[in-house]
């Protein structure tokens, strides 16, 4: 049973799915930083300085005026927190397109490498049956 394992492990499509695991949980926390650090803001100046990842409605419980989500979740109100929520759709609708154009490059990239071939050479063609029983006919003549 070991060694079916180590097997399995060591076919290529399990590593690639390992690698393509990895470089996706880190672009994950890329793609988290630019939408909380950078696009967020940017809606936020637009809609006249509202921060997504702070809003929230307090469903029971007591929260102090004015508090931030970090706060009413540490006095432990139950909250919901819908701007994270909003924050999580635009996360996911950058790492959908930026997939979707990773895909887009990787076919256009196959598609190149498989015109670039050169096209196998033809066998070199010999007489047709034609020729031959033509050949055959002139030689029976002679």
């Amino acid at each position: 049973m070991l060694k079916e394992f180590r097997d399995f492990i060591s076919r290529g499509n399990v590593m690639d799915m390992a690698v393509g695991i990895i470089v996706g949980a880190a672009f994950t926390a890329i793609v988290t930083s630019l939408v909380t650090d950078l696009i967020n803001p940017i809606i936020g100046l637009i809609l006249g300085g509202l921060d997504f990842s702070s809003m929230y409605v307090v469903l029971s419980g007591q929260v102090p005026a004015g508090a931030g989500l970090v706060d009413a979740r540490k006095t432990g109100a139950a909250v919901f927190a819908y701007g994270s929520f909003v924050s999580a759709v635009i996360n996911f609708l950058i790492i959908a397109f930026v997939v979707f154009l990773l895909v887009k490059m990787v076919n256009k990239v196959k598609d190149a490498a498989m015109r670039k071939e050169p096209p196998a050479p033809e066998a070199p063609k010999g007489p047709s049956e034609l020729d031959v029983l033509m050949e055959i006919r002139d030689s029976l003549k002679k």
